[in-house]
């Protein structure tokens, strides 16, 4: 496994762990705290694929580590930023990035809550991984963002003006953030993200998001996404827009809960390809 630092090649100053460090820098296994024993999650494998850990210059003492699947095909990929939910980077959104990468996109997972020093998908204790979510600020999280994108467009085999983001719950939110002041990023597609803070600012969008939303969620309402859908017609946001599943719960997407919903997961990732490549990215 390589770990890229700059489109050449990584400096011995690039790195503030070792090798080795940097390849168990990622929780092995789906997070403690959601996994059902009941569930039957999709693996991907990784044959065709280059997998590596990426340490991402932004401005901290320590870099931003990320999860990395991209084609060993030679070219300017398509790239994808996959945003986690409240558990870090753990087997589900490893898989998220190796179904991108099997598209022909570079995916890539930054490791948001990095800075508290804490193994997030091994805890069980929901207090416990409410607390370390809570240390990173969205100015923290959309700071990081804009340097994970930079370090995309500088990568040799990413097609810098084909950079978009999706994310899933915490995730989904910081999609919304991005589409209105990452200036790298051309389309979203956020996976139940909280509205409720973004609803006030639809018109700051710059790009398209395509929101997908459970209508048996018990933390967004569908009175959330009518007033979303509404915002966006206000301010003539004709490329976004919101689909409601109405018998899919919050985290239908996640394969390895006891939420996942099949038919609302495949017909939303269809619907999210299909958006990327309208928008330029794809």
């Amino acid at each position: 496994m390589e770990h890229l630092t700059r489109p050449e090649g990584s400096a011995p100053e690039d790195f503030h762990v070792t090798r080795r460090g940097a390849a168990g820098l990622f929780f092995a296994g789906y997070a403690v705290a959601a996994f059902s024993a009941e569930a039957a999650p999709i693996t991907t494998p990784d044959d065709g694929l280059i997998i590596e850990t990426a340490l991402i210059p932004n401005g901290a003492p320590n870099p931003l580590p990320a999860y990395v699947a991209r084609p060993k095909t030679p070219g300017h990929h398509p790239a994808i930023l996959v945003a986690n939910e409240i558990f870090g980077i753990h087997d589900y959104i490893k898989d998220v990035c190796r179904r991108f990468a099997k598209l022909g996109y570079v995916a890539i997972a930054p490791d948001f809550f990095y800075r508290a020093g804490v193994n997030l998908p091994a805890l069980s204790d929901r207090t416990q991984i409410m607390a370390v979510v809570a240390q990173a600020t969205p100015t923290q999280v959309d700071s990081d963002v804009l340097a994970t994108t930079s370090w995309l467009k500088a990568q040799t085999f990413v097609a810098p003006a084909k950079i978009g983001i999706t994310g899933f719950c915490w995730g989904g939110a910081v999609v919304w953030r991005a589409a209105m002041q990452d200036p790298d990023v051309k389309a979203g597609v956020a996976w139940y993200g909280q509205l409720k803070g973004v609803i006030p600012r639809a018109a700051e969008l710059k790009v398209p998001v395509l929101g997908l939303y459970g209508g048996l969620d018990q933390g967004i309402s569908p009175s959330d996404v009518e007033a979303m859908r509404a915002a966006l017609k206000a301010a003539g946001k004709t490329g976004s827009d919101l689909i409601l599943y109405p018998d899919a719960q919050h985290g239908f997407h996640a394969d390895y809960r006891s939420s996942y919903n099949e038919a609302a997961a495949k017909d939303g990732w269809t619907r999210a390809i299909a958006h990327f490549k309208a928008n330029g990215v794809g």
